[in-house]
């Protein structure tokens, strides 16, 4: 008897354009190099021109193909600008993001806007423009938000954070519904904390550090490396059959 073993789905990105926003540090440059190394040319996009560029030159002395978009997310009609300028993009990535942490009690005005305009607002905005292209193109895609194990619990000093990532998951859902027939989909990649610049502060305080190692049973910090693999999974084929999901890289943090 001869058996016909299945073909494992492909991880390759050759010939594959990928955006990857908030990618000048931290979890964006880690997932612009994933998709990179996996043969896809890579738009590079936030505000850091400079950091930016020095990203570019790093990969380029890899041998990595990207370019640079110099944005503020934030800008919706200078996003749209960038993105009708350019071919259809078959995976993006939205890593870019904002935390002000307070207790719910003395959250600000301000500080709320300031949050939703980029978790939520640019978000939304960015793949609806980014879907709209792929439509008219006619082409499958795959769209990412990098969202948090906050989108599916709380958190002290959190609620507004809590709240936009929520957010995030909620249009996920609908899209993907949406989009589906057409083969877009789209997912969200939900971290637990990771070790970045952005968090080192907060890592600083025994008070935190303590509270956060002991939510994480794997007992350990997250490094922008444990979230390679899982981007690069939800970019490509291998995905193929998900949609509307989160992936989350928590170290079992939401498992309580």
């Amino acid at each position: 008897m001869t058996i016909a073993l299945p073909n494992t789905p492909s991880f390759d990105l050759s010939g594959k354009r990928a955006l990857i926003t908030g990618a000048s540090s931290g979890i964006g440059l880690a997932c612009a190099t994933a998709l990179a190394r996996a043969g896809a040319h890579v738009t590079l996009v936030a505000r850091r021109g400079d950091q930016l560029k020095a990203l570019s030159d790093a990969m380029t002395a890899e041998g990595l193909v990207s370019d640079v978009l110099p944005l503020d997310m934030t800008d919706i009609p200078a996003l749209a600008d960038a993105l009708l300028e350019r071919p259809a993009f078959d995976v993006v990535v939205n890593s870019a993001g904002l935390a002000r942490h307070t207790p719910a009690i003395e959250t600000k005005a301000e500080d709320f806007d300031a949050v939703f305009s980029l978790n939520v607002k640019a978000a939304y905005f960015l793949f609806q423009l980014a879907a709209q292209k792929l439509l008219d193109a006619g082409k499958a895609g795959s769209l990412i938000s990098i969202s948090s194990q906050m989108a599916h619990v709380g958190g002290l000093d959190r609620a507004v954070y809590c709240a936009s990532k929520h957010a995030v998951e909620g249009f996920t859902k609908a899209m993907a519904i949406e989009w589906g027939k057409q083969k877009i989909r789209v997912n969200t990649l939900c971290p637990t904390f990771i070790k970045t610049e952005l968090t080192a502060s907060t890592f600083a305080d025994p008070e935190k550090r303590e509270w956060i190692e002991s939510h994480i049973k794997l007992d350990r910090i997250g490094e922008v490396e444990d979230l390679m693999g899982a981007v690069l999974y939800l970019a490509s084929d291998a995905s193929a059959m998900v949609t509307g999901s989160s992936l989350k890289v928590d170290g079992g943090w939401t498992a309580e």
